[in-house]
């Protein structure tokens, strides 16, 4: 069975295993002017009712949780920001993505 994890469930699940409230985690990821989010917030992501929107917000989940940046672009359904960025053709592309394919296939 394929892994059908979520971004929410995956943040959760590493809080938790932190023994992390909530309020705990929400506190020390910290929004692109600095503030910390939510713990509302937190708990929508968690719930799958709202997703980080931002790469910023992403890479904060990752740093502060020790998570792979990469891996929860990915449950996010988002590209990160430098691959978004570069000048890739769409034969380079299309490669990229037949490799990824075979890999996780």
């Amino acid at each position: 069975m394929k892994n059908e994890l979520t971004f929410g469930q995956v943040v959760a699940a590493a809080r938790k295993k932190l023994e992390w409230s909530q309020k705990e985690l929400a506190e020390k990821v910290l929004r692109e002017d600095g503030e910390p989010i939510s713990p509302q917030y937190l708990n929508d992501i968690e719930r799958d009712r709202r997703a980080p929107t931002s790469d910023h917000m992403i890479k904060q989940f990752a740093d502060v949780l020790k998570l792979d940046k990469d891996y929860l672009h990915y449950l996010n359904g988002r590209f990160p920001e430098d691959i978004r960025r570069a000048k890739v053709t769409q034969d380079d592309f299309k490669a990229a993505m037949t490799a990824f394919r075979k890999k996780v296939g």
